[in-house]
């Protein structure tokens, strides 16, 4: 029971956060969800309800690159991933959206990794 109340604590996080937070076809929203064993990550159009681009350390494109690296690593180089991916639908600036995880570990790894691919938020 201990473990259903944490996933509903965050869901309940999260939909506050949700509630002031929007992305735009101008602004998209960089959502990341975060599982014990993968991190995921998506720039979302909330207008239009559409993914614009996404990656997660589940993808068969990046498993080579991933493998041998420790999760915050993983998610580090999946924030780069998602960030050139965003680049080349000449997405620039996104509005971040912690899913209502804490901002510690893999969500500052994937944030850090995303900026340093060059979005800005």
């Amino acid at each position: 029971m201990a473990n259903n109340s944490r996933a509903v604590a965050r869901a309940r996080r999260h939909g506050r956060v949700r509630k002031k937070l929007a992305g735009t076809a101008e602004r998209p929203r960089l959502n990341v969800f975060r599982s014990l064993s993968a991190i995921y990550a998506q720039v979302i159009d909330d207008q239009s309800g559409h993914t614009l681009v996404s990656a997660s350390s589940v993808d068969r494109d990046l498993r080579g690159k991933l493998k041998g690296l420790k999760k915050s690593e993983q998610a580090k180089l999946i924030g780069q991933t998602v960030a050139e991916r965003a680049k080349t639908k000449d997405i620039q600036t996104v509005v971040f959206d912690r899913g209502g995880y804490r901002y510690i570990g893999r969500i500052k790894a994937l944030a850090d990794g995303a900026r340093e691919g060059g979005l800005h938020f």
